[in-house]
């Protein structure tokens, strides 16, 4: 895994500072076709390249908007995959709806549609970073509820309908359900290695 942090500070949902108590893990994808962090997580560090724009969520409300992601994962500028922690594990974010309150949420930021390498290469940085969550928290991925991706909060009633994980997973061959797996075998891997 390669994570690093880059705090969003003048997104309101830092500013807002509110605690959460860490109950589960829900995976985003991103709404455009855009592999790249420096979209959403800014200013460059050195590592995330120039956003031209200066879109990215560091901004009280990007977009107009009241989003944050407590972590992206995608590509840096030297197109090598990286996840970047831009809220507090324990601080509310603003991705889900009433899931704000207990769950992680991250965004895998999304490429081509058709591009299995880049998918593979996410897809494995999302396990790694979903194994680490859970190792820090004390979280079991095939408890229900506890992993969950956008569409499975909807149905919960915690999340409001958005773009769902399914739509790119099932293109690679990948469900939640393949992920809460390959989350749980990295966690009890580890814990016996």
């Amino acid at each position: 895994m390669n994570l690093r942090q880059l705090y969003l500070r003048n997104n309101a949902c830092y500013q807002a500072g509110e605690a959460i108590e860490v109950k589960g893990i829900m995976v985003h994808i991103t709404a455009e076709n855009n592999p790249n962090l420096r979209r959403y997580v800014g200013p460059d560090d050195g590592l995330l390249g120039h956003n031209q724009n200066n879109n990215h969520w560091n901004n009280l409300h990007p977009e107009g908007r009241e989003n944050c992601f407590h972590a992206l994962i995608g590509k840096l500028a030297d197109d090598s995959i990286a996840s970047y922690q831009t809220l507090p594990w324990d601080m509310r974010g603003w991705h889900s709806g009433s899931a704000d309150g207990t769950h992680i949420g991250f965004a895998i930021c999304k490429g081509e549609v058709e591009d299995s390498a880049y998918f593979d290469a996410v897809y494995k940085e999302a396990v790694a970073f979903c194994a680490y969550l859970c190792r820090r928290f004390n979280l079991d991925p095939l408890h229900e509820g506890v992993l969950i991706g956008n569409a499975e909060g909807h149905k919960e009633d915690v999340h409001s309908d958005g773009a769902d994980t399914k739509h790119l997973f099932l293109r690679h061959g990948k469900s939640m359900d393949a992920l809460r797996s390959d989350v749980n075998a990295l966690v009890n891997a580890e814990a016996t290695g």
